[in-house]
This record gives C-alpha cells, sequence and structure tokens, in this order.
C-alpha cells in the first residue's frame, strides 16, 4: 500500500482552526500577526478586531509587566519558553483568567526574533474555585485562630490531625504537643470507654471531660462530624467549648432544685410538646427517657377533679394569669405527695398562646407541717373556745387581742368591744403595772377576781403565761378559773376532815375506854383459868367468859381495823418471818374446830419458797387465818387444803400465791361478788347463824391490796369453793435468817426486873400477874413521875410503860428516862395503850420506846414482848 504525502502546512492549518484552546502569533512590537478561532471566541472579539489591537491592550494592567519580562527573556535567549497565568479583558470588560504557553520563533538566517507563538488556556472557572477555596482557607484559618472553642480533626484511630490555638488558652497544651498525637489518654476514663461504645456517625453531641496539662478535667460539650467515605481515610471534624462552669452551675441548679424538690418544664402548646426536667422524673419516680410526653400524659396520673381544676387554670393562664395550682398526686405504689405547679405564658406576635413554662414543686413535707400547724391552730382554738377557765390574751401595753366564751360570760364584754381596750377595767390598774413590771408571781397572787361590766366580780384563780414570737415576750395570756365552786369545795372539804378528824378521835376514845375493862376480863379470865383446883364447872363457866371476851374483842378489832384501812391509816411492816411457819400457826388455830368437825386438813408449801422474806407477817396471818378458818366453818364434811407457792420472783421481790379449798356446799355466783363488800356475813344464806362483823373478807382483801396482791375465787367443777390470792414480799440474804433461827433457839430461863407502869388498878393487876407468874420480878407505880422516880433509884431490865397516866403521861416519861439515862443501862421500854389506830406504834416509837402492846392483854402478847426482849439483847 502506498503512503501519501502528508502536507504539513494543509496540517498545521487544520490544526490551528480546530483546536479547543486559542492560539496566536504575536509580532514582537505586540501587534497581532494571526490569531485562531477558539482565541477570538475565548475573548469575544471577531480576528479583525483584535488585529486592530496589540498585545497589551487586551492584558490586565497589573499583568502588563509579567508579559514584558517573559518577552525579553525569551529575546535575550534567557530562556526557550515561558508559561505563566495572567488575565485578558474581553469585548464586555470581563476578566478572563488565562494560562500562557510562550515561545519565540527566530529567523533562519540571522536569528533574529520573528514572532510570539502564543497558547492560551481558559482557567477562569480554575481561579473561581482556587479562590474561593483560598477564600474558605483564610475564613478556616481566621475562625480557628480567634475561636473561643477548640476545633479538632483526628482520623477514626484517634490520631490528631488538626488542633486550633485555642487548646493553649483553654487545656494549657501548644497545637504542636497535640497534633500528631493520639490523644485518647486526655480523656477521662469513663468518658472514653461510653465513647468506645457509641456509633459515632449516627450523633453529633456529646458531653465528655477532657483533661488539663495541670492534671484537673473540664467539661466539654462537643459537636462531631466524621467526614470522608469508607474507602478513603475517614476523620471526625469536632469542635469543642469549655462547659465547666456551666455545668457547674447545672449542677449547683440540679442540686438545688433537688434540695427543694423542684423541676422545671416547657409545654409546647403549638405542637403539644412537653420538655421535663431531670428532677420532675426523680418527683414522679420515673425513669428518664426520650419520648415526648403530651398535655394528655399529664392527666393520666391525676385524679379526675384535679383534672378539672387543672383544665380551669390552664384557662386562666390563656387569658393572661398566672398558673398557681396545687393538688395531690398518689403513685401506682400508693405513695400520696403534694404538688405544687407554677407557670407564665408566652404569646405570639398575634397575642395568641404558643408557650408555657414552669416549675413543678414537691411540697409534701411543707404540706404536712401546714397540717400540723392547722391541727395545732385547731388544738389551740378548741382548747381556748372549750376551756372551762377564763383566756385574755394582751399586749405588751396591755390592750387586749383576743378572749374565749368564757371570759365573755365572766366579763359581760364582747370580743369585739375587748379588742385594744385595757385588761385594767377587769383586773385592775394596779395588777396591770405589775404585770408590765415584770413581777409576774406577785400578779398571780394580787388577780384574785376579774370584774363584770355590771360592777359585780368573780372570785378567781389567776395564771399568767407569756406569749412567745420569734424568741421575743409580745404578750401574755391571763387564765382565770372561777373558783367560786371551789371554794365551797373547800369549805365542805375543810368541814370533812375536821368532821374525819372527830371520827379517828372518836375512834381513840372507843378503842380506849372498851379495850381497857376488856383488858381486866381477859386478863383475869386468863389468869383464873391458870389458878389450880378448879372444878370442871368452875372452868367451864370460866371459858365461856374467855370466849365471849375473845368474840367481844373480834367484833372490836375488826370494826377498828376496816376503820383504819377504809381511812388509809394502816401501814405494813417489812421485818423478815419464815412463811412456813407462819402457815403452819394459821392451820394450828383452826385445827381444833377442823377435829372436832373430822375434816382433812392438808398443807402443801413448795421448796422453792425463799426463808426468810420480809414483809408484814401478822398482816398475812390475819388474811389467812380469815380465809383458811371462813373453809373450816362451812365445811361439814371432807376437808381443806392450802396449797402456797412462787408465782413469779424477780431482783429482790418476790410474788406468792395462797390457794385455800374446802369441799363445803360453795358460794352461790351470784353471791360471790357480795363476799368482799363490808358487813356482808356468809352465815345469812349458808347457816342462818349470823356471827361477828361480816367484815373479815373485806379486810382480808383490802390488806391484800396493800401487799401488791389480788384475792378472788376461782371456778370449781367439784362442790366446794376455791380461794386464791397473791401476796408480794421482799428477800434478803440467809445470814440475817440464820441469826434469827439461833437467837430464837437461845434459852430464856434468867429472872428480870421488870417496872409496870400502869393507872388502872386492874390492868396493873393483870399485868404484874401476868409476869409474876413467869418467874420475873415485878415493882408498879401509877403515874410518869413516879415512874420516872423508880427508874432512876433502881435497874430494871424492861419497863411496861402505859401510855395514858396522869402528872405526865407515856410519851413524856419515857423521853424523859431515855435523856437522863446511858443507852447501856436504859431499860427496854414496851408501850402498852388501848389505842388501836394508825400512828400509834409511830407514835410509841418515836418517843423513844423499844416495843409496843395494846389492850386488852393477852398472856401471849407478853410473853411475845419478852421474847423480842431476848432476841434484841442477845439472851
Amino acid at each position: 500500500m502506498q503512503v501519501q504525502k502528508v502536507d504539513h502546512h494543509e496540517l498545521f492549518e487544520q490544526i490551528y482552526n480546530q483546536a479547543p484552546i486559542g492560539i496566536a502569533l504575536v509580532a514582537p512590537t505586540g501587534q497581532w500577526m494571526k490569531v485562531n478561532p477558539a482565541f477570538c471566541c475565548m475573548l469575544g472579539y471577531t480576528s479583525d478586531e483584535l488585529m486592530d489591537l496589540t498585545y497589551q491592550d487586551i492584558t490586565h494592567p497589573d499583568d502588563s509587566s509579567q508579559d514584558m519580562i517573559c518577552s525579553y527573556e525569551l529575546c535575550e535567549g534567557k530562556s526557550k519558553e515561558n508559561q505563566y497565568e495572567k488575565r485578558y479583558i474581553n469585548k464586555n470588560g470581563d476578566i478572563l483568567w488565562c494560562s500562557i504557553h510562550l515561545s519565540l520563533v527566530r529567523s533562519e538566517f540571522n536569528d533574529e526574533p520573528l514572532y510570539f507563538i502564543c497558547h492560551i488556556v481558559d482557567i477562569s472557572n480554575r481561579k473561581l474555585s482556587e479562590q474561593k477555596l483560598l477564600h474558605r482557607e483564610e475564613v478556616f484559618k481566621l475562625i480557628t485562630d480567634h475561636a473561643q472553642e477548640i476545633i479538632y480533626i483526628a482520623d477514626l484511630e484517634g490520631v490528631c490531625r488538626f488542633c486550633s490555638p485555642s487548646v493553649q488558652q483553654i487545656l494549657g497544651y501548644s497545637p504542636e504537643e497535640v497534633i500528631g498525637r493520639n490523644n485518647n489518654a486526655s480523656f477521662h476514663p469513663q468518658d472514653l470507654k461510653r465513647i468506645s461504645q457509641m456509633d459515632l456517625t449516627k450523633g453529633n453531641l456529646l458531653n465528655i471531660r477532657v483533661r488539663h496539662k495541670d492534671g484537673h478535667y473540664l467539661w466539654f460539650e462537643t459537636t462531631y462530624k466524621v467526614f470522608g467515605d469508607a474507602e478513603h481515610e475517614q476523620q471526625i471534624f469536632t469542635i469543642g467549648r469549655d462547659i465547666s462552669e456551666r455545668k457547674k452551675q447545672k449542677d449547683i441548679s440540679a442540686e438545688a432544685e433537688r434540695i427543694a424538690l423542684i423541676g422545671s418544664w416547657e409545654w409546647d402548646m403549638v405542637k403539644d410538646h412537653i420538655t421535663l426536667s431531670d428532677q420532675i422524673f426523680e418527683i414522679f419516680e420515673l425513669e428518664r427517657t426520650c419520648k415526648p410526653y403530651r398535655i394528655s400524659d399529664v392527666f393520666d396520673v391525676m385524679d379526675s377533679e384535679d383534672i378539672v381544676s387543672l383544665q380551669k387554670h390552664i384557662t386562666g393562664v390563656k387569658q393572661g394569669e398566672p398558673l398557681d395550682f396545687e393538688y395531690k398526686h398518689i403513685s401506682s405504689d400508693g405513695n400520696e405527695k403534694y404538688l405544687h405547679l407554677r407557670g407564665l405564658i408566652t404569646l405570639d406576635e398575634n397575642r395568641q398562646p404558643v408557650q408555657l413554662n414552669g416549675t413543678l414543686q414537691d411540697i409534701t413535707e411543707r404540706k404536712r407541717i401546714e397540717f400540723k400547724l392547722q391541727e395545732s391552730v385547731e388544738r389551740y382554738t378548741s382548747l381556748k373556745k372549750y376551756n372551762h377557765d377564763a383566756i385574755i390574751s394582751f399586749n405588751m401595753d396591755g390592750n387586749i387581742m383576743n378572749a374565749n366564751p368564757v371570759a365573755v360570760k365572766m366579763t359581760g364584754c364582747p370580743v369585739a368591744e375587748m379588742i385594744d381596750t385595757s385588761i385594767s377595767r377587769f383586773i385592775g390598774a394596779s395588777n396591770l403595772g405589775l404585770i408590765l413590771g415584770s413581777n409576774y408571781e406577785m400578779a398571780e397572787k394580787e388577780i384574785n377576781a376579774v370584774w363584770h361590766t355590771d360592777g359585780s366580780e368573780t372570785e378567781v384563780l389567776a395564771t399568767l403565761a407569756p406569749i412567745i414570737v420569734n424568741k421575743s415576750n409580745v404578750g401574755f395570756y391571763l387564765i382565770a378559773k372561777d373558783i367560786t365552786e371551789q371554794k365551797k369545795l373547800l369549805v365542805a372539804k375543810e368541814t370533812a376532815e375536821r368532821m374525819n378528824k372527830a371520827k379517828s378521835e372518836f375512834l381513840a376514845m372507843m378503842s380506849h375506854e372498851i379495850r381497857t375493862p376488856m383488858n381486866g376480863v381477859i386478863g383475869m379470865t386468863d389468869l383464873l383459868l391458870d389458878t389450880p383446883g378448879l372444878s370442871a364447872e368452875q372452868k367451864e363457866y370460866i371459858e365461856i367468859i374467855q370466849k365471849s371476851g375473845d368474840s367481844l374483842l373480834a367484833i372490836i378489832n375488826d370494826i377498828l381495823d376496816f376503820s383504819k384501812i377504809e381511812s388509809g391509816k394502816t401501814d405494813l411492816v417489812e421485818d423478815p418471818f419464815d412463811l412456813v411457819e407462819i402457815v403452819t400457826e394459821t392451820v394450828q388455830i383452826v385445827k381444833p374446830l377442823a377435829l372436832e368437825k373430822k375434816l382433812d386438813v392438808r398443807m402443801c408449801v413448795e421448796d422453792v419458797i425463799p426463808t426468810p422474806v420480809y414483809g408484814d407477817a401478822y398482816r398475812l396471818k390475819q388474811v389467812l387465818t380469815n380465809i383458811i378458818g371462813n373453809a373450816v366453818k362451812f365445811t361439814l364434811e371432807g376437808g381443806v387444803e392450802i396449797k402456797v407457792g412462787v408465782k413469779e420472783q424477780c431482783d429482790n421481790n418476790v410474788q406468792l400465791y395462797f390457794k385455800v379449798k374446802d369441799s363445803g356446799i360453795g358460794i352461790p355466783v351470784e353471791r360471790k361478788q357480795q363476799l368482799f363488800e363490808p358487813f356482808y356475813q356468809l352465815e345469812n344464806f349458808m347457816t342462818r347463824k349470823p356471827q361477828g362483823t361480816g367484815l373479815g373478807l373485806a379486810i382480808s382483801k383490802k390488806l391484800v391490796e396493800l401487799m401488791q396482791g389480788e384475792i378472788w375465787i376461782e371456778e370449781a367443777d367439784e362442790p366446794g369453793t376455791i380461794f386464791i390470792f397473791t401476796a408480794q414480799f421482799k428477800l434478803n440474804n440467809g445470814e440475817e435468817s440464820n441469826r434469827l433461827d439461833q437467837q430464837q433457839k437461845k434459852s430464856r430461863t434468867s429472872a428480870l426486873r421488870i417496872l409496870v407502869a400502869e393507872d388502872n388498878e386492874v390492868n396493873q393487876l393483870v399485868l404484874s400477874r401476868i409476869v409474876e407468874k413467869k418467874g420475873h420480878f415485878v415493882d408498879r407505880v401509877a403515874d410518869g413521875v413516879e415512874a420516872v422516880e423508880a427508874v432512876k433509884h433502881n435497874s430494871y431490865d424492861i419497863v411496861f410503860m402505859d401510855v395514858h397516866m396522869p402528872r405526865l403521861n407515856g410519851f413524856e416519861a419515857t423521853k424523859v428516862i431515855k435523856n437522863s439515862m446511858h443507852p447501856e443501862s436504859c431499860p427496854y421500854i414496851i408501850a402498852v395503850t388501848a389505842n388501836a389506830l394508825r400512828g400509834d406504834m409511830d407514835k410509841c416509837l418515836k418517843a423513844g420506846m423499844d416495843a409496843y402492846v395494846s389492850k386488852p392483854i393477852k398472856i401471849e402478847s407478853i410473853m411475845q414482848a419478852l421474847e423480842t426482849y431476848y432476841i434484841k439483847n442477845n439472851l
């Protein structure tokens, strides 16, 4: 195949004319020699128009020098070609940025410059993009250089690619210390862990803590964005602002809200969207959620009545009123809370409500205090209103502030007329002066009447109470008690006391007057029975006299005992005694009657009962005698069982129970409650043979109560009656008990010298004969003066001192003897008195007497007194 020959001139023309870039030939003088269509199109000129212009005519003035320099370098051979950028001005006057490639064509003959060849490329779009980018870079640099926030770019591995200079001021690091490093260590470990679990591509806001160069952490609020695609390196662009102070203030505010139990909320009324603070979730005990709340959600947790009330308030708020609403909230678990809702409305330019902002406070504690205060006020008001005493309050000037209805009745003046008037009109100016002068005690004594408006007065007992408000005395309460009736009662009380005293004196006198002749009857009877050579008939008559005397004495003792107990004049002693011995002695007393009736009497005392116990053995024996005696008396066949045991024991006390069971005919249910009433006799319905006073069980009940016990009748299926009573006694160690036992076992064989001081001849004879029969020596005197003289001149072991004697009574005589003699040589003085009332023994012992026996005197009581003498003197 034959290759055609290329026409180079034609090819050049084709390239020249079809080229997409501008091509021009320019004479060294600057004239256009030839331009292609692309260049003409680029500048908006035709070829002919350009031929009339020079190279410099269409060049931007600022770039002309650059053209000259390039042309010069080519002409001088300093460079073969030049490439640079310049600006042309097109036909419309717009600037056209072009990239110029300039070369020089020389003559083949003399190497002279012929023309320049220019290749021109339009780079206006590129230059515009570069300028925009440059502008952006300048703006970015301006922002990063002056931003208060930290602008930070890092790759996904955490290596910093860029950091703004603000890091120096905020965190203390220079940008050079940060860029190129992985700075994860500067983040708080907890936040770093949280970030590692997050998908950063889905969020754009994060609060984290960053460590300052000096070591402390600062809180930052950061916005971040991941840019770049997965195929190329992705980076994270972050802007962080220091919110430490704001966070601190927010924490303080949150803590204040927590302490005040108050939360904030915002209701977008257009979108019906409610935003709640954390504290509101705490108040309602809800978990924090991101879901939007609506007003219907609020109504769902409210009572229907509260919903209606809140809706009315919201209607008022829309009309410009502030929201102020309290209601009770009951949670799902039943807890009650009182809440206070406040809010202010925001209106748009058309005066339409668009937003409501407010607070919700838990006021439960305040409400409770208010309820307590209200309760206190109501109690105070009720106390004042319904008080039986007049109450008037007045200030420090003496002017009345208020009064209760009783005060109105007492003064005859309504409260409205009292207020702001001086209280002196009712209590007197002098008494008000004492109050205002702080002489309160004197004022209370002097205010003995309150004046009525009609001129009358009411006798009162006054009390002043200060009114203290905020630790300051702002006034007083006058509390006036009407004592008109009390005075009457006081007079009646004094009369009753005088009558009671007269009764006591009468009982004492009757005791003395009855017991004195009884002493002769019983004493002489005892002596007659001890006389040898009595016939059976004589002995029978004497025994009848003795039984009659004992019965009469028992009646007198019962009446006096009951009178003493009823008037509260009975005291119990606390002496050591053996309980088994007391119970045994009581059983021995009733055993003759039991044997006569062929009754089986059994006694069971628990071994755990301590010995001795401390208490009144005589009174215990009296109760046992009554109950066991009644059991034997009203049992015709069978027997009586006595059981004693410990009910309770603690510390130094023991409570014992006593159970007496008989097989008698029993007691009807309707009669049981009457048994312990005074003067009620069992015989009335059991034997129809009245005997005694009917006071035995009544006395026993009161004595048991004095011993801190109880007495009752127990229900039983078997025939008979079960009496049970309890009594409390004190405990002591065993040494004193052993010593007492040893002393009691000692012999009593020595004869004593005894003085009997008694003004009644019969009693003197009875007492002397009883003592002489026991082998002792006796002297007799008839009054206290003779007793003192006898003791001065003779040495006596014992003096039986009658209390009531002429010239000098027994108390006075004892005092003289005790004061005039040394204790070791002083005789043992035993008081003898016909009185049997409370205080007799105390009076005797206080007068210095050592022991006490009461009339009528019996051999047993004298022997017991002598036994006490032996014990105390270790004989």
